[in-house]
């Protein structure tokens, strides 16, 4: 069987083959725990249950960082990222306008600027 806790740290460094197979050996061992629970095994096995599913969510996590890190090296001198890879933000940032759309004028507003600038009275104090 294979050892109850994993660390994070230890399986960035694996491989994704090496991942893989972890995952399957982890998975294998939590189905006979389930086993176990069901045909009265003793207490330790059933305790067990919960550390075996943390390491698999742990070796899932690092899979997919490692996936969404392979992804972002990929898209970098792309034009376009995948929504999943844009920064979060606040939903409001993420709405808002560029700069450059910001800045737009349409073409009614530009002649009316042109033709009606603004006008700079001079006060006499």
């Amino acid at each position: 069987m294979a050892p109850q806790e994993t660390r994070a740290h230890e399986l960035v460094s694996s491989s994704k083959s090496d991942l893989q197979t972890k995952l399957q050996e982890l998975k294998q061992e939590l189905l006979n725990l389930r086993v176990a629970k069901i045909t009265g095994g003793n207490s330790s096995k059933l305790v067990k249950i919960a550390g075996v599913r943390r390491s698999i969510a742990r070796v899932l996590t690092v899979i997919n960082s490692k996936q969404r890190q392979s992804l972002r090296e990929f898209y970098k001198k792309k034009a376009f990222l995948p929504l999943d890879l844009r920064p979060k933000k606040t939903r409001a940032i993420q709405k808002r306008l560029t700069k450059h759309e910001a800045n737009l004028v349409s073409e009614k507003q530009r002649k009316r600027q042109v033709h009606f600038p603004k006008r700079a009275y001079a006060i006499k104090a």
